[in-house]
């Protein structure tokens, strides 16, 4: 048992310290009296305002606070490691809520053309700590700075292959005013090419994105493999064929039964409440049975907006903690943890999946080639197999036929598969 002198309890020291001791199987206790403090056996931790014999980690201040404002974030040192500064207090501790608990994203006001945060904006990408579980690696040094680290429990890495369904089929079930006016946009363009796949699969050819063998032989190896389907009204960037046509209906339900379906809430979903909870409600129905997981198209959420939203209409688990532009931790960590809610200053129920990359990061955003994406792929995953933590990884359908400029990514996918045997 690791005894914790504070000054008060709240709610972010126990979310905090929670991350650092519970989630590695380390029992510990939260107390504020400097005599009880004094008595307790080690391993133990002043983080308080009162000076004791006793390890000591000076506070800033941070973990008792229950507003948000912005602050002035530099890079220090506790012992040999890296960590934040805050306004000039150095603090391992605090470091690790901030990024845990996205902190940054509450106060920041830059947004991408999809109003996401950017990437570039996080304190991970400007000292360089992007690729790495820095939430770990902090909750680590704590452990060795107290001689608690032998009391760590083993962690054994999941692989988690995860996949959107954006677009189901490139021209299969296509129907209608979305099937004419795609074509007279190929013939107006002269896209010899499309218009010659569309004739071999409407004779029967196999569609290019109809990769759902590949995904279910995935997910028979894989029995945590999940699918998140895009099913909202078709819109600019909600393209995909109506979930009211039958076929595609059978689809779904037939996937399900090999492979966990879970929705995939549209871009224009982002937020609103009545248009998630309307998603939630149609793919229910199809499946029939009650879905509890998401992750958002284009991986566009602005917090607490969004979680808010999905938690509101009974999402229990979220799988969009990422950057689309870049591969890594967006929340320094592999580990699922509950969603910390800084505008209520609360633990709320709803869990966070992080994952480490998508296909499209390394594909479109980063540039790089198939060899060095294995590469890249390697020290993600040896990063979360040393820290802890699951592998969870984002391929499309579309992404993994090897089709036009994924010609040969499969062997990406496949690469990442045989990580672990």
């Amino acid at each position: 048992m690791v005894t914790v002198l504070v000054d008060k309890i709240t709610s972010r020291l126990e979310y905090t310290f929670d991350f650092i001791f519970k989630s590695r199987g380390v029992e510990y206790q939260l107390i504020i009296s400097p005599d009880e403090f004094k008595n307790a056996s080690a391993p133990k931790l002043n983080y308080s305002k009162h000076l004791t014999k006793e390890l000591y980690i000076a506070p800033s201040g941070l973990l008792v606070e229950e507003g948000l404002r912005s602050r002035k974030i530099t890079k220090s040192k506790f012992n040999s490691i890296e960590c934040l500064d805050f306004e000039g207090q150095q603090d391992i501790v605090a470091s690790i809520f901030y990024v845990l608990s996205r902190y940054e994203e509450y106060t920041c006001q830059s947004k991408d053309e999809h109003g996401r945060f950017p990437a570039k904006e996080s304190v991970l990408l400007r000292f360089d700590w992007i690729e790495q579980c820095v939430c770990d690696r902090w909750a680590i040094e704590v452990l060795k700075f107290i001689s608690a680290e032998n009391l760590i429990e083993k962690n054994e890495t999941k692989l988690i292959p995860t996949f959107d369904i954006d677009n189901t089929f490139a021209y299969k079930l296509k129907t209608g005013k979305v099937k004419f006016l795609s074509i007279c946009k190929d013939v107006l363009t002269l896209n010899v090419g499309r218009i010659k796949e569309r004739r071999a699969v409407n004779k029967g050819t196999k569609d290019p994105y109809d990769t759902f063998d590949l995904i279910r032989e995935i997910g028979a190896k894989n029995k945590e493999t999940k699918l998140f389907w895009l099913i909202g009204e078709r819109a600019e960037k909600d393209r995909n064929i109506s979930v009211d046509n039958v076929a595609h209906q059978q689809l779904l339900v037939s996937m399900d039964r090999e492979i966990e379906v879970n929705l995939h809430p549209s871009y224009h979903s982002n937020g609103v409440v009545e248009t998630i909870e309307k998603e939630k409600v149609k793919i229910q129905y199809v499946l029939g049975r009650e879905v509890l997981s998401s992750r958002q198209h284009y991986l566009r959420f602005e917090l607490p907006r969004t979680f808010n939203a999905l938690h509101s209409v009974g999402f229990q688990h979220e799988y969009s903690m990422g950057f689309a532009e870049r591969v890594g931790f967006r929340s320094g960590t592999a580990r699922s943890h509950n969603w910390f809610n800084l505008e209520t200053n609360e633990i709320t129920g709803l869990k966070i999946h992080p994952f480490a990359y998508m296909d499209g990061t390394l594909n479109e955003y980063m540039n790089l080639n198939i060899e060095e994406s294995k590469q890249k792929v390697n020290e993600l995953y040896n990063e979360v197999s040393t820290f802890g933590g699951d592998f969870i990884f984002i391929w499309h359908n579309e992404t993994i036929g090897d089709y036009k400029k994924w010609k040969g990514w499969s062997e990406v996918l496949h690469h990442t598969l045989s990580l672990k045997k």
